[in-house]
């Protein structure tokens, strides 16, 4: 849940101060990229400082659980980086999609072993939130970071 207030409320912070004090200095796209890095940062440090309980998370088929929580974590705070580098965000867009798609399976088994991170403590019935708001990342990554990042950015 966490994620998503945190995408919506930077999102709406960054739509109201671009308009209202930066005379709409950055175009849309930019501002939604803005709003899906911060988040990612978020999620990126939560791999550092919650480590164990996203260990739970992995399927017993993964080895080296623990670095894997590491590189995760790396590649969300890469991610963000790469969406504000123009040359780079459609590129990062894309793979946010498919990371996305592959961490599906990871909150599916955290919900079924009702790990106490971010909700999936409610079991199964956590999916009903979670899976569409997986979809929204991934529409949200595709939205502003490929369809609307067509156009160039305001100078």
């Amino acid at each position: 849940m966490a994620p998503l207030v945190i995408l919506v409320v930077c999102f709406v912070f960054a739509l109201i101060l671009n308009k209202s004090l930066l005379k709409e200095r950055f175009s849309l796209s930019f501002i939604g990229r803005v709003s899906l890095a911060v988040m990612l940062i978020f999620t990126g440090i939560a791999h550092f400082i919650k480590t164990d309980l996203m260990i739970e998370m992995i399927p017993n088929i993964v080895p080296f659980k623990m670095g894997f929580v590491y590189l995760t974590g790396c590649l969300e705070i890469a991610a963000s980086i790469g969406l504000l580098i123009q040359k780079l965000s459609k590129f990062t867009s894309v793979m946010l999609m498919l990371f996305f798609i592959a961490i599906l399976p990871a909150n599916i088994i955290g919900s079924i072993k009702e790990v106490e991170l971010g909700g999936m403590q409610h079991g199964v019935y956590y999916l009903y939130f979670r899976i569409p708001m997986q979809l929204l990342f991934i529409t949200w990554a595709y939205y502003f970071g490929i369809i609307k990042n067509k156009m160039p950015e305001k100078q």
